[in-house]
């Protein structure tokens, strides 16, 4: 059994019954598609069967001009040869404020004047503030977010000689230690540092009034239907129109309007509730009955910040207590990275849910913003949301997101899809089934997709659109839950060891009502593994739990993995090496491996200057595989990137051929 307090843990909690993904595919290839071996020819043709493939194909697609790496199990980061590779940004680093230096005994205080922990989803801003992909590639404000932490490494100054594991809060049971949980609490959120090349060609942290700290103290505002509704009153905003915080930040967003969205992700495990039976807003979601992760609540101090984590009804109204803080968690978070005194915006309208991401298709003048999200858990949805109001260039802002409708995919086994509106008062959302208001529908996103027949999916997490065709597509990272009795056409393997990607393209543009969908690679180790012609992945290509996914202007596909620690280099995983980067071309399905990371860490976060010759990439959690036992006797799996007894720490890298040329070409 997973470890219950683990940050990487996400409850499986759709009960619905809906037809999952990976039956849907089994009815479409046939049995044979799950014996090993056969994998490549139960889906051979399957690809071009669809239209898919035809209506996609645009030209001979962008070359992977780079030798590939072979898998790597040492504790380093690996690039191609002629390639170099520098960290810019660590956890730790000072970025505002007095600019407290590193060290592992840095006050609460001072975590929060300094880049949070496990960098993960960023996004570089040209510095002129215009537009987020045109400008400069010297000089821009780099925004990242700070998915969890791991207090053993933390709190290393106080932690030396204790047995502790990665998911082990110090105190747990409490009272927590106020400068400790202080600490926790800022090293959480997001992060926005200005960032240059300097004439010596090196990329340093630049002291700049907009370098800020957002963390999960940091006020913030609810817009959208959700503002003001009854389920989100609260002790500290009576009125359901503020919250404080964002926590479990994965992936992101980058708004056509020049904005960042931090997604929330596997927020429910920092709740608790011990009132009894649990509201459905927070059953469906997780939220436990007996502990949170890091026990906030338990602080000594007592302090309303801390105190809100308990969401057990204490009050004869909400507007008394935090019984509704759970539900202003979940969403997407809106943040200006040019603006310091700007408050963040969650922005309600997406949807409330394990948002591990949002990605925009390009936006077209007059026509509505689309932006799609996936519900990073096992048996969870992917979604779309189109604007009511249509994109008007230099003149919309953020608050567009607020009214339109959001959309949850159903997967048909005949390779088409449909989009189902979650939408008050239609298809049965509304009283008769418990749905009070589109407020209510978005607060309770999963149940309003569990009664709509939405396709459950393995694990959907980042997301990206062809910016020539417009295809979409997602990773479905693994679910090793689901089994053989329960695939479908787009989660053809039960158990679900090692991911795939799916693409689709709509039908009548992108706030099309239905799709065309296929499957972009099966990945997975040379005997079990499939790309897009059918043929299995080789030792230049293969990879498995494809997470982190981006697409480039020159259409290349940027893949990353998140190979999870309790089971990374053993067992079936072991032919994987360490997480690692590929490249593919989506018109042929070329697949190289580009990059592989140190010991125990996810490599995650990938965006280039808008020249595309300097890439940054974020190397997540080194050193998670370090057992109790291990990290009690100081024998760190990694010490990357600073090495000898270093603590090992998150961060950015900056990646450039060393001729200067386009990354990948």
């Amino acid at each position: 059994m997973r470890d219950l307090l683990d940050p990487d843990y996400e409850p499986e909690c759709n009960r619905s019954g809906n037809t999952p993904f990976a039956q849907v595919f089994s009815a479409r290839i046939g049995r044979r598609g799950f014996l090993q071996g056969s994998l490549g020819a139960a889906v051979g043709g399957l690809f071009a069967s669809t239209g898919v493939a035809h209506a996609l194909q645009a030209s001979a697609g962008p070359t992977l001009g780079f030798a590939p790496v072979p898998v790597n199990t040492a504790d380093t980061l690996v690039v191609p040869q002629g390639y170099e590779a520098r960290v810019i940004y660590r956890w730790g680093d000072p970025i505002t404020g007095a600019m407290p230096a590193y060290s592992p005994g840095n006050t609460g205080a001072e975590q929060g004047e300094q880049a949070g922990m496990h960098h993960d989803g960023m996004h570089f801003f040209p510095i002129e503030g215009d537009d987020p992909w045109q400008g400069s590639s010297t000089d821009g404000l780099l925004v990242v977010n700070h998915e969890y932490i791991e207090p053993r490494f933390l709190h290393a100054g106080a932690m030396r000689g204790q047995a502790m594991s990665g998911s082990e809060t110090p105190d747990h049971q409490g009272p927590r230690d106020p400068e400790m949980v202080l600490k926790e609490m800022n090293a959480h959120g997001v992060s926005i540092a200005r960032i240059r090349e300097g004439e010596d060609g090196q990329w340093r942290i630049v002291a700049d009034p907009r370098n800020r700290r957002i963390t999960a103290l940091t006020e913030m505002a609810i817009a959208g239907p959700v503002r003001g509704s009854d389920l989100v009153k609260t002790k500290f905003s009576p009125e359901g129109e503020r919250t404080r915080g964002t926590l479990s930040n994965c992936a992101h967003g980058v708004t056509p309007w020049n904005t960042y969205m931090a997604a929330e992700e596997n927020w429910s495990g920092y709740f608790v509730n011990t009132g009894g039976d649990l509201p459905r807003e927070h059953a469906r979601y997780g939220v436990r009955t007996d502990v949170s992760r890091h026990n906030w609540h338990r602080s000594a101090d007592g302090s309303d910040a801390c105190v809100r984590f308990d969401a057990t009804p204490a009050a004869d109204a909400p507007e008394g207590d935090y019984r509704n803080e759970p539900n202003t968690y979940g969403w997407m978070v809106e943040i200006d990275p040019f603006d310091p005194l700007s408050m963040p915006v969650k922005r309600t309208t997406l949807g409330r849910f394990a948002h591990e991401g949002v990605v925009f298709a390009p936006a077209e003048a007059g026509e509505p913003v689309v932006c799609y999200s996936g519900d990073d858990a096992r048996g969870e949805y992917i979604y779309k949301f189109v604007s009511a109001a249509a994109y008007a260039p230099g003149q919309t802002r953020g608050d567009i997101l607020d009214e339109g409708v959001l959309y949850a995919a159903k997967f048909n086994a005949d390779g088409t899809g449909d989009w189902l509106a979650l939408i008050h008062g239609e298809n049965g959302l509304d009283e008769t089934n418990g749905f009070a208001s589109q407020a209510d529908v978005l607060v309770n996103t999963r149940t309003a997709a569990d009664l709509l027949g939405a396709t459950p999916m393995d694990r959907p997490e980042w997301g990206t659109v062809d910016p020539q065709t417009r295809a979409v597509y997602f990773t479905l990272t693994n679910n090793a839950e689901r089994t053989a009795g329960e695939t479908d056409a787009a989660n053809p393997r039960g158990p679900n060891l090692f991911g795939q990607i799916i693409r689709w393209h709509e039908d009548g543009g992108q706030a099309g009502q239905t799709f065309r969908w296929d499957l972009f690679v099966i990945a997975g180790p040379e005997g079990d593994s499939a790309d897009m012609n059918g043929e299995a992945l080789d030792a230049d290509s293969l990879f498995c739990s494809p997470d982190g996914l981006w697409m480039d202007a020159h259409r290349r596909l940027w893949i990353q993995t998140d190979i999870s620690e309790s089971v990374m280099n053993r067992g079936p995983f072991e032919a994987f090496g360490n997480n690692m980067m590929l490249a593919a071309n989506p018109e042929t399905g070329e697949i190289r491996r580009f990059l592989t990371g140190p010991v125990g860490q996810e490599i995650t976060g990938v965006v280039t200057t808008p020249d595309h010759r300097t890439m940054f990439i974020n190397v997540q959690h080194p050193g998670a595989t370090t057992s109790r036992e291990d990290f009690a006797a100081g024998r760190f799996s990694s010490r990357w990137p600073d090495g000898g007894d270093s603590v090992p720490r998150s961060a950015t890298v900056m990646i450039r051929r060393i001729d200067r040329g386009v990354v990948g070409a």
